[in-house]
């Protein structure tokens, strides 16, 4: 999913409500242009958060999606909602893994290559083990088009420059002559050539999605990577930064994006995350043990903040002020919280207040059985688990396979869980903290410039994480947000 925010001079063009037609031209200053497709289109809060707070700060800012998140809005304008909405974003089919971020219509294209002032590039495939084909096209590649896409337009000068804070280095590639690029093409040529292997094989659908999804963790490892996601992304960073010219580029690092803290209301989210996942199993009886180190930080930040964030570095850049290359955005150095303390606190709200099943009857939360090195949760699983599976397997083989469903159903159960774990590894035994110098600068530096971030005299970004209480924040925000907003689905 990409956002352009425009400034067309008083001359632009509008949209019809139907996502994806280019209306007629009219008249006004700026407005949004959303280019989406069903690709790209999985769980951007990042995205609805943004678009949402632009367009209630800067109603100058000329269709977005009826989602809960832009409640505020719809209370606002009441009738004149639609009419409001209908003037400030256009919606675009395209694809960023294509070039030209698929919009094939060349007037279509060069109207907004010509308008555009600004791109912000939100499209990402965050699933930790995606095919490693898909991945490539939209979280590498996929960059590499937006950057490309934004080289063409007319707006950028030598005078907009960014300094480069410190590239990534792409693993064992660093120890080698070759280039980024060099890396990238050789990985996807390797990923072009395994998908034709397979597909010459008569595979089955689901086959070929396991082997380029496993292919894709292999080569995530190989660089010293922990997931697909996060390797992809990384050398969609590093060839950016190798083919970024004169463009003035900043590279934003969100860590774990949780539910909204204040705007535009609390506790909304999409989808379960990292933190999520955990939460979720217990309220549902189904966390029976977790492994992690005894102290690990997790590393959140609520999604309007990334938001609030964003548009405090863009204003700054805009105003041909200095900002660096790289913003980690995160809470571990200035407001870390314990894993442990997420579970204490998950576990006194679902004491106090069990969820319900679809039976409306109040799930018991049971004890989880808590590992502080991955060989002590092997031996565990080995005993309670993997043990009474050969067992019941060797029962089923003796009585004419009548628990062959039980076995094969918890065989897949107990395997999909071992490799959940193994995904998340590197993060429960992380032992990091991500320094935000950068952001701290800039804070201070808009401190110091009253009226960067005010409408009517009122500050409207909060880029603090140190501004955040998390007892009361997942008491009384996120764990509510994640009843209300997932689990009741």
């Amino acid at each position: 999913m990409l956002s352009l925010i425009l400034d067309a001079n008083d001359v632009a063009t509008g949209a019809e409500d139907c996502p994806g037609h280019w209306g007629n031209r009219v008249s006004r200053k700026e407005y949004v242009i959303y280019i989406y497709s069903d690709i790209t289109l999985l769980c951007f809060i990042l995205f609805r958060v943004f678009v949402e707070k632009i367009l209630r700060i800067q109603p100058n800012v000329k269709k977005v999606l009826g989602k809960e998140v832009f409640r505020v809005l719809k209370e606002k304008w009441g009738a004149g909602f639609q009419s409001f909405i209908s003037e400030k974003v256009v919606a675009v089919a395209g694809d960023v893994s294509s070039e030209d971020l698929g919009i094939e219509d060349l007037h279509l294209k060069e109207e907004i290559l010509k308008e555009t002032d600004l791109v912000l590039n939100f499209a990402a495939i965050t699933k930790f083990d995606e095919r490693y084909d898909v991945a490539l096209g939209t979280n590498t590649f996929g960059a590499l088009h937006v950057l490309n896409f934004s080289k063409k337009s007319y707006v950028y000068g030598e005078e907009r420059g960014i300094l480069m804070e410190k590239p990534l280095i792409l693993g064992k590639a660093a120890r080698s002559e070759r280039t980024n690029m060099d890396v990238l093409s050789g990985e996807i040529e390797l990923a072009q050539k395994r998908l034709h292997q397979l597909h010459s094989q008569n595979l089955t659908d689901e086959e070929i999605t396991t082997a380029m999804t496993n292919l894709g963790l292999e080569r995530a490892g190989y660089y010293g990577w922990p997931n697909t996601y996060t390797f992809t992304k990384a050398m969609a960073e590093m060839v950016m930064v190798d083919s970024k010219g004169d463009i003035p580029l900043v590279i934003i690092r969100p860590t774990m994006v949780t539910s909204t803290f204040q705007d535009p209301f609390p506790g909304w989210l999409e989808g379960v995350r990292t933190l999520d996942g955990f939460i979720v199993s217990y309220a549902r009886g189904r966390l029976k043990c977790i492994v992690h180190r005894p102290d690990v930080i997790l590393d959140l930040i609520p999604a309007d903040i990334v938001v609030d964030a964003t548009i405090g570095i863009t204003a700054m850049a805009l105003a041909n002020q200095h900002v660096d290359l790289v913003y980690h955005l995160g809470s571990s150095s200035k407001n870390p919280i314990r894993l442990p303390e997420i579970h204490r606190l998950s576990k006194a709200f679902f004491a106090k207040d069990p969820w319900k099943n679809r039976q409306g009857k109040p799930v018991k939360a049971g004890k989880v059985t808590t590992f502080n090195s991955m060989a002590s949760f092997h031996v565990y699983m080995a005993i309670r688990f993997q043990l009474p599976l050969k067992i019941m397997g060797l029962l089923s083989a003796s009585c004419c396979h009548k628990l062959e469903a039980d076995y094969v159903d918890l065989s897949r159960q107990l395997k999909s869980g071992m490799r959940l774990i193994q995904l998340y590894k590197s993060y429960l035994f992380f032992d990091g903290i991500f320094d935000d110098t950068n952001l701290e600068v800039l804070r201070k530096r808009a401190r110091d410039q009253k009226g960067l971030y005010e409408v009517d005299g009122v500050e409207q970004l909060n880029m603090d994480i140190k501004s955040i209480d998390w007892k009361g924040y997942i008491t009384n925000v996120h764990i509510p947000g994640l009843l209300q907003f997932v689990m009741k689905k």
